[in-house]
């Protein structure tokens, strides 16, 4: 071999080992994306079951109901649409009805909305970004609400 083919050969090689580690890195990250949705989006948008997802909106007000053990079911609403939550677990200190979460799990066959994570708002005047947003173009009035940008 010449001195060229072996140079293009080294950088042949080189450009090949960056483009498998380009396509293993993609392929990791897209098995671990969760998309952010609120009830209405689930009404409009064709999310198959077992898709994982974060379900984000506000505890619907007398929905909490604690199963046996430590399961408890609720429903989240954007004030447009509801989904039923089941999660196992211990909920956040701070959960309450009326107050904003997210939920991140998979959307059942029936439209049960089963999490493995329960996140609760962090204090009086927060709520996520994603979750104000959503509920601000959908109407809901979140005025005293700060967000972290």
């Amino acid at each position: 071999m010449t001195r060229k083919q072996k140079r293009l050969v080294v950088i042949g090689g080189g450009v090949a080992f960056l483009l498998a580690a380009v396509l293993l890195v993609m392929f990791a990250f897209s098995q671990s994306i969760a998309y952010f949705y609120v009830p209405g989006d689930l009404q409009t948008e064709n999310v198959a079951p077992g898709t994982r997802i974060r379900l984000g909106g506000l505890v619907e007000a007398g929905s909490v109901r604690r199963g046996e053990g430590s399961t408890i079911t609720f429903t989240v609403t954007d004030t447009l649409a509801t989904v039923p939550v089941t999660y196992t677990g211990i909920l956040p200190d701070l959960f309450r009805e009326g107050q904003g979460v997210v939920a991140e799990g998979a959307l059942g066959g029936d439209g049960l909305f089963v999490a493995d994570t329960v996140l609760a708002k962090h204090d009086e005047t927060y709520m996520p970004k994603d979750v104000a947003d959503r509920l601000e173009a959908q109407g809901v009035q979140l005025s005293g609400k700060e967000t972290i940008k």
